[in-house]
């Protein structure tokens, strides 16, 4: 049983706590307290972890619960105490101040992933996630088909919510920092377009919009969807160094380019067709009106067509499962001109694209 004694010399004026540690010594601690009820109160909580530690049952998260209650009992405030559900549903509310849309459906998708996984131990304390569960979790989404792009993508959210956590003292280790990166095999087996078959493409195009939006990929290296919702007005003709401005649906981020001749050529060109206001005004028409705001997977289908009437060979990677899990990986997408656009930086002795913000 724990009780409070003074020093033998009488010189302390502190209370001190006398209670049997994880391995029954008993052991006599000063509380630094002047009220013998407070200390006494100290000493049962330090000798309930012992008693707790010596039948294995003291985890982190349980020795924070008994802080929190010998703080409340001093102060009547509260450690704060945060299951995981509501750590992820905390973190991923603050993330929306600072991460575009795209990137915080990202964070939901694994947010919800990671608690269905977990099922009722989702409303333990966020300290009781060990690396097991993440590793286990990371596994099952494997067992699923998932890429290892996903799945590392998966814990690097993870990875990020748990350092939040960490760093406000609501849990001691980050648990994802023992998990390794898988490496994607697919990616190192990827390839990029040669400038003849990028001629062919837009060759093959079947309409001005397609020709324009594969040359638009290529000289501007940006994803299939940046480019085909891109504006007239964020298009600048007006200067004799023509630019071009991006805003990246997949990281928000602001981008601005030098167009490249040939490119400034074929969208002057495709501007002629199209009736639209000076580009000095505010004009929000879209480049490709018929291409704009369609689904990613119904352009990058059509785009494939097109690499079959270039002549073009394709080449997959990783097969999609007979079950039906996963999905297959072609050696060659519309992504592919982003890899052409940053292998032909690379080879003209500059690996910075010719970007500013």
């Amino acid at each position: 049983m724990a009780y409070v004694v003074k020093h033998a010399s009488g010189r302390s004026p502190f209370w001190y706590a006398v209670f049997r540690d994880q391995t029954g010594r008993r052991l006599k601690k000063s509380t630094k307290l002047t009220s013998k009820s407070k200390a006494l109160e100290m000493a049962r909580t330090l000798d309930r972890a012992g008693t707790e530690a010596r039948q294995h049952r003291l985890t982190e998260s349980r020795a924070r619960e008994l802080l929190g209650e010998l703080l409340e009992g001093f102060s009547g405030e509260s450690l704060p105490v945060f299951t995981t559900e509501q750590w992820l549903e905390h973190f991923i509310k603050q993330k929306q101040k600072s991460k575009a849309e795209k990137t915080l459906q990202q964070y939901e998708g694994v947010k919800e992933n990671f608690l269905k996984f977990l099922g009722s131990r989702a409303r333990l304390n966020i300290a009781a996630i060990s690396s097991k569960d993440v590793s286990d979790f990371r596994d099952k989404r494997e067992a699923q088909g998932l890429s290892p792009a996903t799945l590392n993508r998966d814990v690097a959210v993870l990875s990020a919510a748990f350092n939040r956590a960490l760093r406000q003292g609501h849990i001691s280790v980050n648990p994802c920092l023992a998990i390794e990166a898988i490496k994607d095999k697919a990616k190192a087996h990827k390839a990029v377009f040669t400038p003849a078959q990028v001629t062919a493409l837009i060759k093959a195009a079947d309409s001005a919009d397609w020709k324009a939006l594969v040359a638009l990929g290529f000289y501007s290296g940006q994803r299939l969807s940046d480019c085909a919702n891109l504006k007239w007005n964020q298009v600048d003709f007006s200067g004799e160094i023509k630019l071009i401005h991006f805003k990246q649906g997949k990281t928000g981020k602001e981008v601005g380019m030098v167009v490249h001749p040939a490119l400034a050529k074929i969208l002057s060109a495709l501007r002629g067709t199209r009736k639209v206001v000076p580009l000095s005004s505010d004009d929000g028409a879209f480049l490709f009106p018929r291409l704009s705001q369609r689904n990613a997977t119904l352009l990058s289908r059509h785009f494939q067509k097109l690499m079959l009437q270039a002549g073009i060979k394709q080449r997959v990677i990783r097969q999609r499962e007979k079950s039906g899990r996963g999905r297959t990986v072609n050696a060659l997408s519309f992504h592919s001109l982003r890899h052409t656009f940053n292998s032909a930086l690379a080879n003209l002795g500059s690996r910075k694209k010719r970007e500013w913000l």
